[in-house]
C-alpha cells in the first residue's frame, strides 16, 4: 500500500503591531514596545507547528494614542495588508490596536475585506466565530470606556487646577518662563519680554488696530516666544501676524489670572498688565469690531471658500468686502496680505464676480492671479 503524501502546512506571515500612548521611557534599552514584542514572538513561535512566522518588519507607534487612527506604523500596516504582505496581525492587547470601538470596526473590516486574522496574546479569542467577535467587541468597549474615563479625570484635574489660579500646563507664552523646580510648574516673568509685551499693548492702543502693530514689530524684527521642549528641542520665533498679536492682547494670563473655559480667576503668576489697560485694550478691539466670525461676510456669497489659494505665496484667499457709500464691493483676498500687511504679497485680493464665474477643473484647484472687472 502506498503510503499518503503528508499535506503541507500553509504559511501564515505574521506581523506585529505595538503602541505605547507617552514618550516617556522610550529612550530607554529595552522599552514597552520592545517588550510587547517579545511576547508576541514567543507566541508566535509557540505557534511554528501551525506555520506561522514572524515578519521583520517593525509596526511600532510610540507616543501616539489608541483614541486615533492617525499613527504612522498603523497606517503603514494597513498599506501592507491591502499589498497582500500579510496574514495574520498579532497585538499584546487588543487596546494596543485601538481604543476606539467605531475605529476598531473599521480596522477589521480591512482585516476581513484581505483575509487577514487578528490575534491577542493575553486575551485568547478566535475572530472568525460569532463567540470570538462578541469576546473582542466586549473588551473593546471596556478599553474605550477606561480611555473616556482618563480624559474625564484629566479634564477634571485641568479644571481644579486652574480653580487655584495655577498653570496647568501647555506652549510658553511671550513674557513668561516656566518655573520647573517644584513638582507643579509655575509661570514666571521674564523681565526682558515683559517689556516687549508691555509695549506691544501700548503700541495698540497708540496705533488703534492690529495690522499697524504687525507692521511695527517686524520693523522692530520682534518674534514670538522661543522656547524648549523637554527633549531640548527649539520651538517658536515665528513672525507675529494679526492673529498672534490678537491672541497676546486678549490672554488674561498677562492681567494675572487664570481663564478655563468661559471662566477667569485670580493666578499664582504675576501681572505684567494692570488691569486697566488690558479693559481698555478689549474695549478698543470691540469697537474695531473683530471677533464676528464669518456671518457678515458670508451673507453676501462666497462659494470659492477654501477652494481659492493665492498664485503668489499659496496661502488660502478668504472673502472680504468694503463698501463706498451704499454699494459693497466682493473681494478675495491673500491670508498672508490680511495677517502680515499687503506689502508681503503681490496678489493681494482680487474681486470675486470674475473668479467665481471661472470653471473649477477637477483635480487642479484655483489659483488667483488675474483681476476680472469688479462686481457691486
Amino acid at each position: 500500500m502506498n503510503r499518503s503524501a503528508k499535506t503541507p502546512v500553509p504559511r501564515i506571515r505574521c506581523a506585529i503591531y505595538t503602541r505605547k500612548s507617552c514618550e516617556e521611557g522610550l529612550d530607554l534599552e529595552f522599552n514597552s514596545l520592545d517588550a510587547q514584542r517579545e511576547s508576541a514572538e514567543a507566541f508566535i513561535s509557540s505557534q511554528q507547528h501551525e506555520g506561522w512566522q514572524c515578519l521583520p518588519d517593525r509596526y511600532d507607534d510610540g507616543g501616539f494614542s489608541g483614541g486615533s487612527l492617525e499613527r504612522p506604523a498603523l497606517n503603514r500596516l494597513l498599506e501592507d495588508i491591502k499589498l497582500g504582505k500579510i496574514d495574520c496581525v498579532v497585538v499584546y492587547k487588543v487596546d494596543r490596536l485601538s481604543r476606539s470601538l467605531l475605529d476598531f470596526t473599521r480596522i477589521m473590516e480591512t482585516f476581513d475585506k484581505n483575509g487577514v486574522s487578528f490575534v491577542s496574546v493575553t486575551q485568547q479569542f478566535n475572530t472568525t466565530h460569532s463567540m470570538g467577535r462578541l469576546t473582542l467587541n466586549i473588551l473593546l468597549s471596556f478599553a474605550q470606556f477606561e480611555r473616556e474615563i482618563i480624559g474625564e479625570r484629566i479634564r477634571d484635574k485641568i479644571a481644579a487646577q486652574r480653580r487655584k489660579g495655577k498653570w496647568s500646563g501647555g506652549i510658553p507664552i511671550l513674557g513668561y518662563d516656566v518655573d520647573r523646580s517644584n513638582p507643579s510648574p509655575k509661570l514666571v516673568v521674564n523681565a526682558e519680554e515683559a517689556i516687549q509685551v508691555r509695549r506691544i499693548f501700548s503700541l495698540y492702543l497708540e496705533l488703534g488696530s492690529l495690522l499697524p502693530v504687525v507692521q511695527e514689530l517686524e520693523t522692530r524684527g520682534w518674534r514670538n516666544k522661543v522656547w524648549r521642549t523637554k527633549k531640548g528641542l527649539e520651538r517658536g520665533g515665528r513672525p507675529f501676524d494679526k492673529c498672534s498679536v490678537y491672541a497676546m492682547l486678549t490672554n488674561p494670563l498677562y492681567m494675572g489670572m487664570i481663564k478655563h473655559k468661559e471662566d477667569i480667576f485670580p493666578g499664582e503668576h504675576e501681572a505684567i498688565i494692570e488691569p486697566g489697560i488690558f479693559e481698555e485694550v478689549q474695549r478698543q478691539l470691540n469697537k474695531n469690531g473683530r471677533g464676528k466670525g464669518n456671518h457678515l461676510i458670508n451673507k453676501y456669497g462666497a462659494i470659492l471658500k477654501g477652494l481659492l489659494y493665492c498664485k503668489s505665496c499659496g496661502r488660502a484667499m478668504v472673502h472680504t468686502f468694503t463698501g463706498r457709500g451704499t454699494k459693497r464691493y466682493r473681494y478675495y483676498t491673500c491670508c498672508k496680505a490680511i495677517k502680515q500687511g499687503w506689502k508681503n504679497c503681490p496678489t493681494k485680493s482680487v474681486p470675486a464676480g470674475g473668479n467665481e464665474k471661472i470653471r473649477l477643473q477637477p483635480n487642479t484647484g484655483l489659483a488667483a492671479g488675474q483681476n476680472p472687472p469688479h462686481e457691486e
